[in-house]
């Protein structure tokens, strides 16, 4: 882990995203923070020490879902699968699928594996999962706050977890979607539609590597639509109250932060520092991980 330092900063961003703003001034406390995103090889430590098995492994509870079949509660997961050219952006059903049998051991679906990908970030995590492994170790997910300061690397207010340079001027910086989603991937930084073994890039000015792309992270905090005073921090009472997705206002949501290798310039743009998406918690998908902290 990485020791990070008290501080303030300037939360959030303006002139992106509605959700992103409005920027304000935030104090955090010092922390410790994992320096990558939390592998295979670690989750399968912790898997191997507790028999845990993921949300992705377990079929759905008919009493949260009475409207699916016992087929629709087989264990399943969220896989990003190719599109084609001329797809309607405006329907994510067009790229993404939910695959029987997909879950941390088996990215792809069944039949698919991670041997020989160890140091591979572990994804199909659930928020209850990272969770899990977090109270395992004694520790917690961080707050939005926490990941976002930690991410920043000192650079208080730039664009980019590397400051304000051009992601496309120079050796790749991060592990994102180059070219025109979710057609075509050149991969150029390396990878081309598929998470990268951590740490395959600089790290910031904390020695936090991937901060920038590669998969989405969890943070403890639930999601509202934009940084309202204590947001970030606010913790305690109904998780309706807490939570709030304009697109599904019923259902509680957390905050993700950082981007996956599916963020492109294009279209989602969420590979910055300030940018931040809901994810329910009880789904996980082929480009959700997670790090977590130990506050002392």
């Amino acid at each position: 882990m990485v020791a990070i330092p008290a501080g303030v900063y300037r939360m959030g961003a303006a002139g992106e995203r509605a959700e992103e703003g409005p920027a304000r001034t935030v104090r955090v406390k010092a922390f410790w923070i994992d320096r990558t995103e939390v592998t295979n090889a670690d989750f399968a430590r912790f898997v191997a020490a507790t028999g845990y098995r993921t949300l992705a492994e377990r079929p759905l509870d008919p009493a949260a879902y009475p409207g699916l079949t016992p087929d629709q509660r087989a264990p399943s997961s969220l896989v990003f699968v190719a599109a084609q050219p001329g797809v309607d952006r405006s329907d994510p059903a067009a790229w993404w699928r939910i695959v029987r049998g997909a879950d941390w051991r088996h990215p792809m679906g069944a039949g698919s594996s991670i041997a020989g990908r160890d140091a591979w970030p572990v994804v199909h995590i659930a928020w209850d999962d990272a969770m899990a492994y977090a109270r395992w170790l004694g520790r917690d997910l961080p707050t939005e706050a926490e990941w976002e300061y930690a991410a920043r690397g000192k650079l208080d207010g730039k664009r980019y977890a590397w400051g304000d340079a051009n992601p496309k001027a120079g050796p790749a910086r991060a592990n994102t979607w180059q070219g025109i989603f979710p057609v075509e991937d050149s991969g150029a930084d390396g990878y081309k539609a598929q998470p990268a073994p951590v740490g395959c890039y600089a790290p910031n000015g904390y020695g936090l590597v991937d901060t920038a792309g590669n998969v989405w992270e969890w943070t403890k905090d639930w999601f509202k639509p934009g940084l309202e005073p204590a947001a970030a921090e606010e913790q305690g009472g109904p998780p309706q109250l807490r939570a709030n997705d304009p697109d599904e206002p019923g259902v509680p949501k957390h905050v993700i932060k950082g981007g996956s290798f599916l963020c492109s310039d294009d279209y989602c743009f969420r590979y910055r520092p300030a940018a931040r998406s809901p994810g329910p918690p009880d789904s996980g998908a082929s480009h959700v991980g997670f790090r977590t902290v130990w506050r002392g």
